[in-house]
Parts: structure tokens; C-alpha cells; sequence
């Protein structure tokens, strides 16, 4: 099978949500191949699980300090592809459960934290602009990607576990919108996606029994360079950087302006026709406002749909 086939669909989605436990900051996320074509008419169902644990900083007008999270997250996603006006497109859906654990200093005193629960589900829609027409499974055996561009929307829905009570959940109370658009390019056995994009916030209104959180757009961009090998086995290394995303309480301005670094690895394992496997890892590398965190994770595939060999 092509290695264009190894994680198409809905798996960028599902590494990123679940190599974040706390899902406050879209612009965090490090998804490889986004923007790669699939043949039109499949199917993907995946399921994964990722581990993080690290720092989290909070709005200075809160009396919280030294927080140190852990989250293991389960993850579910369906995603099928699509032929839209002759370009190759994809929707999918996502949705996470997380348990969350650990301790903070709240007004200098010793505290601990745990909650599970679903967190906010995802939707994206995705189209491929240019350079990855809609095509068959049987005419997709002679496509050989050059110049891709593609574009996506991403809504989160506010249904998650969310306690007005308490600083740190896992749903977020607030609708999230993300556009980004992407380029690949790819030179042989090498590609080079980048792409960038805005995350959008509605206010959370039920913030700490009644307040107002409000954040500004938080900007991102990144990048990944990934190796495909004839096996269909390919390698990424993937960064972002992302800034903006000030938040603010009641409309006082908190000191939490981000201009933070990401650096990650994803491996891709096909194996069968039917079946792949992705592991990757992420890291902090500099950050403004202390989001400092470690994650790691897998996520498995099953593809199947119309001409998929039985």
C-alpha cells in the first residue's frame, strides 16, 4: 500500500489531542502530514493513547504557583475522505477522555487535583486547495505528490468535564475555532509540510464561580520534515512555535502573553493493508509563561471503505 495511505484521515487530529491532556492551547499542537492527498471514499477509525506531564502556568491574578500536571488520555476518532468540486477533502471527528492528576501551591498552601472525564470533542473539515486532486483508490496507485495546499477549520464543542469551582479541568466551557492553512512539498522520499493558523476563542462566562475568562487569538506556525521509506514506514521531525493568546479576567489583562517552542518525533508503522501504528514524543524547548510539559503517546488505525482490498 502507498505510503500516502499510512495515517491519513483523522490521525493528525487525534496525535494532537492526545499528546495534550489539558486542552486550553490549539496552537500546541505538532501534526505531521495534515495536508498529505487520500483517496476518496475511505474510511478511518483510530484509537490512542498519550501521557504528559509537566508545568502549566496560570493568570497572575489567581493565587496559584508550582503546578505540576500529569494527564493519561484515551482518544477515539472517525474520519472519512472525501471528493469535493474535484479536490481531495477529509472530515473528521475526535473525541478524548482524560484523567488528570496533580499538585499545586494555592495561596502558598499544598493542594492536589484529580478529576476524568470526556473532554471537548473536536470537528474539522479539511480540503486540499491545489496539487492533490480527488481520485479513486485505483487511480491514487500513479499519484506522486509535488506542490500540495490545503486548508482546514476546527471547532471545539464545550461539552466536556468542567467544574466552575475548580482552575484546572478537562473541558474548556468555551467554543474554540481554528482556520489554518498548510503547503507540503515533497523532493523524492523527503517532505516538507509548514503551515499556519489562529485559534480562536469564545469567553468562558462560569469561570471561578461567575467570572469572566476571556483570551485573545493565539497565533502558531510549524513545521515538520518527514523521510518515507519503500516499506511505508516514514519519520518526522516536527516543531512549532506559537505567541499571543493573552487572557484576561473580568477585562483585567493577565501577564500571560505566550511565545513558546515545541520539538517532536512521530514514527509510522504500517502493518497490513488495513492496520498502522504511529508513536511520537513532544518536548518543550523555550517558553514565556512556564507551559513547559513532556508527552508521549500512540495511536492505532483501521481504514477500510469502497475498492479496499478485502
Amino acid at each position: 500500500m502507498p505510503g500516502q495511505l499510512i495515517f491519513a484521515g483523522a490521525a493528525a487530529a487525534l496525535f494532537a489531542l492526545v499528546a495534550l491532556g489539558v486542552p486550553e492551547v490549539h496552537g500546541q499542537e505538532l501534526e505531521p502530514r495534515a495536508y498529505s492527498n487520500t483517496p476518496t471514499g475511505l474510511n478511518f477509525l483510530l484509537a490512542g493513547y498519550g501521557y504528559t506531564e509537566g508545568n502549566l502556568s496560570f493568570d497572575p491574578s489567581v493565587p496559584i504557583e508550582g503546578a505540576d500536571l500529569r494527564t493519561n488520555s484515551a482518544v477515539v476518532a472517525w474520519a472519512r475522505s472525501l471528493g469535493v468540486r474535484g479536490r481531495s477533502a477529509k472530515v473528521d471527528i475526535v473525541a478524548p477522555y482524560t484523567w488528570l492528576s496533580g499538585t499545586a501551591l494555592v495561596e502558598g498552601q499544598p493542594r492536589r487535583r484529580e478529576v476524568a472525564g470526556f473532554g471537548d470533542p473536536r470537528f474539522r473539515y479539511s480540503v486540499n486547495l491545489y496539487g492533490a486532486p480527488a481520485l479513486s483508490l485505483q487511480e491514487f496507485s500513479s499519484y506522486r505528490q509535488d506542490v500540495i495546499v490545503g486548508a482546514s477549520l476546527q471547532v471545539s464543542v464545550p461539552v466536556g468535564q468542567y467544574d466552575d469551582s475548580k482552575l484546572v479541568n478537562i473541558g474548556t466551557n468555551r467554543w474554540a475555532f481554528k482556520p489554518e492553512l498548510g503547503i507540503s512539498k515533497s523532493w523524492g522520499a523527503w517532505t516538507v509540510d509548514v503551515a499556519a493558523a489562529a485559534a480562536l476563542y469564545t469567553d468562558n462566562t462560569d469561570f471561578l464561580g461567575g467570572s469572566t475568562l476571556s483570551q485573545d487569538p493565539l497565533y502558531s506556525v510549524q513545521g515538520h520534515i518527514v523521510y518515507g521509506f519503500r516499506s511505508g514506514i516514514w519519520l518526522a521531525l516536527d516543531g512549532t512555535y506559537y505567541w499571543g493568546g493573552q487572557t484576561s479576567v473580568d477585562d483585567v489583562k493577565a501577564d500571560t502573553l505566550k511565545r513558546n517552542t515545541r520539538l517532536g518525533l512521530t514514527v509510522a508503522l504500517p502493518v497490513d493493508l488495513r492496520n498502522s501504528v504511529k508513536l511520537f514524543a513532544g518536548t518543550g524547548v523555550s517558553s514565556r509563561t512556564g507551559d513547559e510539559y513532556d508527552g508521549l503517546g500512540v495511536v492505532w488505525q483501521y481504514r477500510f471503505g469502497r475498492g479496499f482490498p478485502r
